[in-house]
C-alpha cells in the first residue's frame, strides 16, 4: 500500500466516514506512513468557525451560493494550510469529505451547476484532487437514522442538513455513485452495509487494490 498522497472519503450522511478515516490513518501508519486525518469543513481554524456556522441552525440559514461560497472558503484554507504543506513533505492526507461532497450537496442536492462549482473549486484552489475517494455506499433512510441518532445523543449542533427531505439526501447518494462512474480511476464504491468490521475489510481491500493498479502503471 502506498502511504503518501491525498485520500478522501465521502458518503451520505451516516455512512460512517468518520470512523473509517480513523481506521485508514492507523493502517497507514502501521505501514511506515506519517500523516494525518483532517476533515471538511474544517481542517484549519479558519474551517472550523465556518464548520460551526454551515452546519448548525435552520435550513434556510443561508441561500445556496453564500453555503457554497463558504464552503469554497474553509476549503483554500484546508488546501493552503493543511494539504499541500502535508503533501509537500511526502505525507499522506485522509479527509474526511472534499469538493466532492460540493457536487452532491451544493450541485446535486441544492440544484448548483456542477460546472460552476468546478470552476470555482480550480479558480480556488487550483487542480487539487484526491489521489483516491473512497465512497462508503449506505441507503439513505438507514444512513440518515445512524447520523439522527448520533446527533440527539451529542452535544454538537451539526444536524442542518439532517433536517432535508428523503429526496434531497436521495440526489447526494445518485451524485456520488455517478461522480463514480465518471472517472473510476480516482474512486472506488465501497458497500457500507453490515458490520463496522466488514466494511472496514472491503475498505482496506479496496483501497490495497487500487494502490496496486497504481504501481502496475
Amino acid at each position: 500500500m502506498s502511504c503518501r498522497g491525498f485520500f478522501a472519503i465521502e458518503g451520505i450522511d451516516g455512512s460512517g466516514k468518520s470512523g473509517m478515516v480513523g481506521y485508514l490513518v492507523e493502517q497507514l501508519r502501521a505501514r511506515g506512513g506519517e500523516g494525518a486525518a483532517t476533515r471538511e469543513p474544517g481542517g484549519t481554524p479558519q474551517g472550523e468557525a465556518i464548520r460551526s456556522l454551515i452546519l448548525s441552525g435552520a435550513d434556510d440559514a443561508w441561500d445556496p451560493h453564500a453555503e457554497l461560497l463558504l464552503m469554497t472558503a474553509a476549503r483554500v484554507e484546508h488546501v493552503r494550510r493543511v494539504i499541500k504543506p502535508a503533501l509537500a513533505l511526502g505525507r499522506f492526507v485522509i479527509s474526511d469529505r472534499y469538493v466532492g461532497s460540493t457536487i452532491a450537496y451544493q450541485g446535486a442536492g441544492r440544484g448548483m451547476s456542477e460546472a460552476f462549482i468546478r470552476q470555482l473549486h480550480a479558480a480556488a484552489v487550483g487542480d487539487v484532487w484526491p489521489d483516491l475517494t473512497i465512497i462508503l455506499d449506505l441507503d439513505v433512510e438507514t444512513g440518515l437514522s445512524r447520523s439522527r441518532k448520533r446527533l440527539a445523543t451529542s452535544a454538537v449542533d451539526e444536524g442542518r442538513f439532517e433536517t432535508l427531505d428523503l429526496a434531497f439526501h436521495l440526489r447526494i447518494r445518485e451524485s456520488f455513485l455517478d461522480q463514480a462512474r465518471r472517472d473510476p480511476a480516482r474512486h472506488v464504491v465501497v458497500d457500507a452495509s453490515g458490520t463496522p468490521d466488514e466494511v472496514r475489510a472491503r475498505t482496506i481491500a479496496a483501497f490495497d487494490a487500487w494502490t496496486g493498479l497504481q504501481t502496475d502503471r
